[in-house]
């Protein structure tokens, strides 16, 4: 059957800002003769044939989208305009009027239920429909599905959408007509963007003169020419040929990454189906608390993951090195000059002069006494694709030597940015304080870049404490349960709290580890302003070949009690991304709904500022000419292989008078953490198993209904510190509490007198 085609009126409005309306679209659609009529004249016989040839460039219609594991496919309306694809969610309402504008053509593919549908609630609501995500097909590549005749796929560099058509014919008339709006655009350069050096305004006058000035004759001089533009037309075509070169280049690692995504999800798939027989004859029922809950084994976050798109700076050197060093310099500038006063600028001022005591940590780890023994990584990847990563047992080599506990508090290294908002909100600037709020948020992912290894996961009732007073603050963290696996922190600072529990789902997805964590972080100040976020997702990449790499990715939106909060969007790496770990947002004003400040960085770098509305700056305009440094990440790296900060390494640091103040329950007790840190991985590697057997029994424990020691769930079913734990530390009481590591394996670092442990000098 072919593709039908119907005449529909549609805006006409610019393709860089994008005002489709699709419900007029499908409004008149319906009431649209599904022939054409024939011309009664000249004049009707011109306007059918702009009609015509503006139906080559507006195509709609109805396709199936997939959206994630929990929603699967759903329907979206399509809409083909001025070499950008945008979707929309299919749905009675929109905004308000829709506004009078030309009306063109637009070609509708497909028909049948589906079409009638859109229709229908096209018909019903008459009104705008604001874009649920645009594709620009300009930097897109569109390719059809090997193993689904119905199916095709659009890879922005950014993301990848996966799409189903009703037939075959269908899906050959969107690749058409995708397709041609691509070829509208030339690809980087190509030779179409060379013109022949014939047509080519080349002058040869200023060469002329001079030569005859120096007393050449004529045959010597055209001679001069001739060889000038012999050799100007042969650097034309080496031009050329690296431009084509290149677009092929580009357009083969699309379609590769295109390909790559297909066979995950294709692996992914066949997974859960045969985790879904096996759950289905009783197979795993019993099973150990190694294993993967088929309840927990599924769940993906069940939200649209490709929601309002953020502009983000593809094609340009967005955050290049000279505008990195602008920002710095004007920053700088803005503190030494003042503006309107340092106040106004960075109250770091008021805050730097607050002394805090200076504590000397080791500023690396200890030689390793053995050599390493890696193993192959896939053969223990192959048997546990789409299950929870936490109840996977991986060999202590593919850990480095910190727990999840500990983890937590490395997201307070840059603490120094929740004292900054302190004192802008005791200077009665929120906005500086939100700011400052996001960029902390941030700077939480600064240190993940180049780390391989996979924390320590730990013991139920573990703990660990942090009493820094070089930056003002107490840290104290605990698992409070096993499974789920929950780890629940709390931190007090200098006129400031934070606290949070985070349950991490981590699954294998064959080429990859996703890790989704679940939880909210809070932060309060003493003046009662509260803020609070949930992190983003997490993966590492090319965990059977290449180079591993970590990338995170999604939404971030911290609520601020007070006047504003901020919404910020980590983008997606891609294989091709020139720039990747950018993170943009804006802060917005909760009682007008207005935008007041961008944000604008990298999570492993810096974040910037520029204050006032980004929607209303002018087209083409760089926000780095105004940014304004507003954190940067501490660029020491103590070279190991587990690329720990210099922070990092001092939080497993274990001195004599530390031990005799600690529970039984620190992690830094942790025997097969500590055999790591030392470099004895055969003792690592049975420690690790003896605490892994000792785990299992866990699960029991609680459901027998063991309650942590140090926090206690709230009214919203979240962690909160209850208290007790320091004033316990101050009289060595740790009564109670148990030894949940066992008896030690002898080492020359460990001495063993009852359950607390000593180093030795």
């Amino acid at each position: 059957m072919n593709p039908l085609c119907c005449i529909a009126p549609v805006s006409l409005d610019s393709a860089v800002e994008h005002h489709h309306q699709p419900p007029r679209i499908l409004a008149a659609a319906a009431a649209a003769p599904t022939s054409p009529t024939p011309p009664a004249a000249a004049g009707a016989a011109a306007a059918a044939q702009v009609v015509l040839d503006a139906a080559q460039a507006a195509v709609a219609g109805v396709l199936h989208k997939w959206v994630n594991y929990g929603k699967g496919w759903r329907l979206r309306w399509f809409v083909l305009e001025g070499g950008v694809l945008s979707y929309y969610k299919l749905r009675v309402g929109g905004g308000g009027d829709s506004a009078a504008s030309p009306a063109v053509a637009a070609r509708v593919i497909g028909e049948g239920g589906a079409l009638r549908r859109a229709r229908e609630e096209a018909a019903a609501a008459g009104k705008q429909w604001k874009p649920f995500g645009e594709i620009h097909l300009k930097v897109s590549s569109i390719r059809a599905s090997k193993s689904d005749d119905k199916r095709l796929y659009i890879f922005s560099g950014t993301k990848t959408l996966h799409l189903r058509c009703e037939t075959e014919e269908d899906r050959n008339a969107w690749i058409q007509a995708l397709q041609a709006a691509k070829d509208r655009f030339p690809r980087s350069l190509t030779s179409n963007d060379f013109s022949p050096m014939s047509d080519v305004l080349l002058s040869t006058e200023k060469l002329r003169v001079r030569l005859l000035q120096e007393g050449l004759n004529e045959t010597v001089v055209k001679e001069c020419e001739s060889i000038m533009m012999t050799e100007l037309l042969e650097l034309h075509n080496q031009m050329k040929s690296q431009q084509q070169q290149y677009s092929i280049l580009i357009d083969r690692l699309r379609q590769l990454e295109t390909e790559k995504v297909e066979l995950e999800r294709t692996v992914v798939h066949e997974t859960k189906e045969r985790e879904a027989h096996g759950y289905a004859n009783g197979r795993y029922s019993g099973g150990s608390a190694s294993e993967s809950d088929p309840d927990t084994a599924s769940q993906v976050a069940d939200v649209e993951t490709d929601e309002d798109e953020v502009m983000y700076f593809d094609t340009r050197d967005f955050l290049s090195a000279e505008s990195l060093r602008s920002a710095s310099c004007r920053r700088r500038e803005l503190l030494t000059n003042g503006c309107n006063g340092l106040e106004h600028i960075d109250p770091a001022a008021n805050v730097v002069k607050t002394k805090y005591p200076s504590v000397k940590r080791r500023d690396k780890l200890p030689e390793p006494k053995e050599k390493e023994n890696p193993v192959g990584l896939w053969s223990i990847i192959k048997e546990n694709i789409g299950k929870d990563l936490s109840g996977v047992c991986l060999p202590v080599y593919f850990n480095e030597p910190l727990s999840s506990l500990q983890k937590c508090f490395e997201d307070l290294e840059y603490s120094y940015l929740v004292d900054h908002a302190l004192q802008w909100g005791k200077q009665g600037d929120s906005l500086m304080r939100t700011l400052h709020v996001a960029a902390f948020a941030v700077s939480g992912y600064a240190s993940t870049e180049g780390r391989q290894c996979k924390p320590f996961n730990p013991l139920l009732g573990e703990t660990y404490e942090a009493d820094y007073p070089d930056k003002g603050l107490r840290f104290f963290s605990e698992k409070v349960s096993h499974h789920p696996m929950v780890v629940a922190c709390h931190c007090e600072g200098r006129g400031w709290k934070f606290w949070g529990d985070s349950n991490l789902k981590g699954k294998f997805w064959g080429r990859s580890i996703q890790l989704d964590p679940i939880g909210v972080l809070t932060l309060q100040f003493d003046d009662g302003e509260t803020f609070q976020w949930s992190k983003v997702t997490t993966s590492i990449y090319n965990i059977i070949i290449g180079k591993i790499y970590c990338d995170h990715y999604g939404t971030m939106r911290i609520k601020g009690s007070g006047d504003y909060s901020c919404k910020l969007k980590f983008k997606e790496q891609s294989i091709i991304d020139r720039n990747p770990h950018q993170v943009h947002g804006f802060v917005q004003d909760n009682r007008t709904g207005q935008k007041v400040a961008m944000l604008i960085g990298k999570w492993d770098e810096a974040m910037y500022y520029v204050l006032g509305d980004p929607s209303a700056k002018p087209k083409g305009y760089d926000p780095m000419s105004e940014a304004v440094l507003l954190w940067e990440r501490d660029k020491s790296l103590n070279q190991t292989r587990y690329n720990l900060s210099p922070f990092a390494i001092s939080l497993n640091e274990l001195t004599p008078n530390l031990a005799k103040k600690l529970p039984p329950t620190d992690s830094r007790l942790r025997p097969d953490q500590r055999h790591l840190e030392n470099g004895e991985y055969e003792m690592a590697n049975a420690e690790k198993l003896r605490l892994e057997q000792l785990q299992r029994q866990a699960r029991r424990l609680q459901e027998k209904g063991w309650q942590p020691r140090w926090f206690s769930k709230d009214d919203d079913d979240s962690y909160r510190y209850v208290g007790g734990y320091w004033e316990a530390r101050e009289k060595g009481n740790w009564d109670g509490i148990p030894d949940i590591f066992g008896q030690r394996s002898a080492s020359p670092g460990w001495h063993i007198s009852g359950t607390k442990p000593q180093v030795e000098d």
